[in-house]
């Protein structure tokens, strides 16, 4: 999944690309989620666990992307994004694997053993 147009500024769009990819998750997909642009920003420590997808605050949208992880999902961000936000890789959460940038997406999007989805 590529997670472009999230904003954590509009937490409306923040929840279906979670639901989703914890439910192909929960079904034994293999799922990597890759953050770029201002989507980068729910990586940053404290941001997603201040935002609710919906006016239900059961849970957080940090909250939906540990179920995610729990599944088994793979958390990358753009080097380029965490850069434009002057933030290191310390100051991700724990869910983070690590930086990838276009080149790992376009890679997974080009290989015919990949389907890609995009928000």
């Amino acid at each position: 999944m590529m997670l472009l147009t999230l904003d954590p500024d509009k937490p409306h769009t923040c929840g279906s690309p979670f639901f989703q990819a914890a439910c192909a998750a929960a079904m034994d997909v293999e799922v990597e989620v890759y953050f770029a642009s201002r989507a980068a920003r729910l990586l940053v420590k404290g941001v997603a666990d201040k935002i609710y997808p919906s006016d239900n605050t059961a849970k957080t949208v940090y909250g939906f992307m540990q179920d995610v992880a729990e599944h088994g999902a793979r958390f990358f961000v753009c080097g380029g994004a965490v850069d434009g936000l002057g933030a290191s890789i310390d100051d991700l959460v724990p869910e983070c694997a690590g930086i990838a940038g276009v080149t790992a997406y376009i890679g997974r999007v080009m290989d015919d053993e990949w389907k890609s989805i995009s928000y």
